[in-house]
């Protein structure tokens, strides 16, 4: 985990409460223009490969953003996507970011008053679940401890998101929305997550289908039930029948 600040500890009060989805992108988005050097703030969800969903933005200019970004496929937010790392574009006049991104590039001069354009991955393991974009009307790098509060604030806010979604005590209904009291006596990423013996058998058979370790098998199913809006549990028990198989090729 990141280095905590200001716009981390702000996004971490919501940690052990049941909120919506919603909440947790306006209270990371609004914190980052309140705390960064920033002037907008968007999060999108990619909620079902390849689709994506802007889940919060905190301006019309973010909410621009987001859509240039979706419908010309390139950009910081689509890169940042694909890849699983952070991308900074300082300058988006800059020789190298019309190049990276021409289009893209283009449309941003034409349509928005942005300058400057930083997009972070939201993370469990290696899985990406959504990106937060930041921008600024000015040219121009994030300072040190700004990048270190933002890369933890977006690590915090994909606990929480992932957490919402795929915690073992869930119910159908409450996926999003009602208030669920059941966490499996813990924050739902400990041993708790095992406490339904099919999770710990998928577990088991999905790191075996992908040579890696048991926090990374996890972390795959994790994002899997995430993204097509099902319970842990169910995706588990779905990989212990064989009816899902996991591959390298499903992000």
């Amino acid at each position: 985990m990141h280095e905590r600040g200001a716009v981390t500890a702000a996004v971490a009060e919501l940690v052990g409460e049941n909120v919506p989805d919603e909440l947790v992108a306006e209270r990371l988005c609004r914190a980052c223009v309140e705390g960064l050097d920033v002037d907008g703030a968007a999060l999108s969800l990619l909620t079902a490969h390849p689709a994506r969903s802007t889940l919060w933005a905190t301006d019309p200019v973010a909410h621009r953003l987001e859509d240039l970004q979706f419908t010309l496929n390139e950009g910081a937010c689509v890169e940042a996507a694909l890849t699983g790392a952070p991308v900074l574009a300082a300058d988006l006049s800059h020789s190298a970011e019309t190049t990276r991104w021409p289009v893209f590039a283009a449309a941003v001069a034409e349509q928005t008053p942005v300058a400057a354009l930083f997009a972070l991955p939201l993370q469990w393991g290696s899985v990406t679940i959504g990106v937060l974009d930041l921008y600024r009307r000015t040219p121009g790098h994030l300072s040190p401890a700004s990048w270190r509060d933002a890369l933890a604030a977006a690590d915090t806010a994909a606990l929480l998101l992932l957490d919402r979604r795929t915690r073992p005590g869930s119910s159908t209904e409450d996926l999003p929305g009602d208030a669920d009291d059941d966490r499996n006596g813990d924050d739902g990423w400990g041993q708790g997550v095992f406490a339904h013996p099919e999770v710990h058998q998928a577990t088991g058979m999905v790191l075996a289908q992908l040579g890696t370790g048991a926090e990374e098998a996890l972390a795959r199913m994790r994002a899997h039930a995430f993204a097509e809006r099902r319970l842990l549990v169910d995706v588990a028990r779905d990989v212990v029948a064989r009816r899902l198989r996991f591959t390298e090729e499903m992000r």
